[in-house]
């Protein structure tokens, strides 16, 4: 894959960064950690006797400022529903989304907490009442500016990677041929479960993106990549284990989901293909985003052929998982 001579966070120095909080009003100490991201960049930022704030600036080029105002804006509206879910701080005006240069940035309050287990089955309904309550919501309108899960996504991925060098040559009729099967039985099994409600999602909820504490349970971060789709989309990645596991983990989300909102049962059976589309598409962002240093640091082996190996054999066992039973 050709290489590239700048990336979009070459000019994000840390003085910026300072600038442009302090240019909001803030008193900023000078304090600056960068956390672990990797599509935006995000700082906790120490604020003169008061708590740290968390600023995200995100990646120029990937969403518009419709898009990102419409997420916060639903940010708001979960958050104003007693939903805990962590919103960017409005200011007197207020406004959410700011500018810095060619940055759009937001600034966050700091939530600590850690990965949730899910090991119990108290905790799973607490979930899935959560979600409910959150779907609930997100039922009410579709967004109008952020996009809906659709099997395009799965095919933009897999004409990307084909499209570019990135891929061992010895290796590209495989991947051609794989995915063209994949995409077509996927393609077939979202055919059969339409029409199915398309809501407000989440859209990326798995256990990185909600922080447990003991005072104050789960919390939501992270709605980068909220969209419209199936409500399964954020229940799946909750799941762990085998099949029976699984079916478990997956009632006693329901139990408390059902709490809230009536869950359509038919888009069970999108699990797999949701998991597919999932791997395709990582696969595919770690290409797109190969010129910004921070990608070859974190994911060196992304270019051996031993990853491409890896890559092709996990798709080829979703293959298989595709024809496997629904887990309801």
């Amino acid at each position: 894959m050709d290489q590239h001579s700048s990336h979009p966070y070459e000019t994000l120095t840390p003085d910026r960064v300072l600038n442009s909080i302090e240019a909001l009003g803030y008193e900023i100490n000078g304090h600056l950690l960068a956390l672990n991201s990797y599509e935006n960049r995000v700082y906790q930022i120490g604020i003169n006797e008061k708590e740290f704030v968390i600023a995200k600036f995100y990646r120029p080029d990937r969403w518009s400022r419709e898009t990102i105002q419409e997420e916060h804006d639903f940010s708001h509206e979960l958050a104003q529903n007693e939903l805990p879910v962590i919103a960017p701080f409005r200011d007197k005006n207020g406004t959410t989304l700011h500018s810095s240069a060619n940055f759009l940035f937001s600034v966050s309050p700091r939530s600590g907490g850690h990965w949730p287990d899910l090991n119990t089955k108290e905790q799973r309904e607490q979930m899935g009442r959560l979600l409910g309550r959150i779907h609930a919501i997100g039922a009410l309108q579709p967004f109008q500016h952020r996009q809906t899960f659709t099997v395009d996504n799965g095919r933009r991925s897999q004409q990307f990677l084909l499209e570019n060098t990135i891929i061992p040559d010895y290796l590209r009729p495989a991947y051609s041929t794989l995915t063209e099967d994949l995409l077509q039985a996927i393609n077939n099994t979202f055919s059969a479960v339409s029409p199915y409600r398309q809501i407000r999602l989440h859209g990326d909820c798995h256990p990185g993106n909600i922080l447990w504490s003991a005072d104050q349970g789960p919390r939501f971060v992270d709605l980068d990549d909220a969209s419209n789709g199936p409500a399964i989309q954020d229940l799946w990645m909750l799941l762990s284990g085998d099949a029976v596991e699984m079916r478990q983990q997956l009632e006693d989300l329901l139990a408390g989901y059902e709490t809230f909102y009536d869950f359509d049962f038919s888009t069970v059976a999108l699990i797999e293909s949701l998991r597919t589309l999932r791997i395709m598409n990582y696969a595919a962002w770690l290409a797109q985003r190969w010129d910004d240093p921070a990608f070859q640091i974190a994911f060196p082996w992304f270019e051996s052929s031993r990853y491409w190996e890896e890559h092709i054999l996990s798709l080829r066992e979703q293959a298989a998982e595709l024809n496997s039973p629904s887990l309801l």
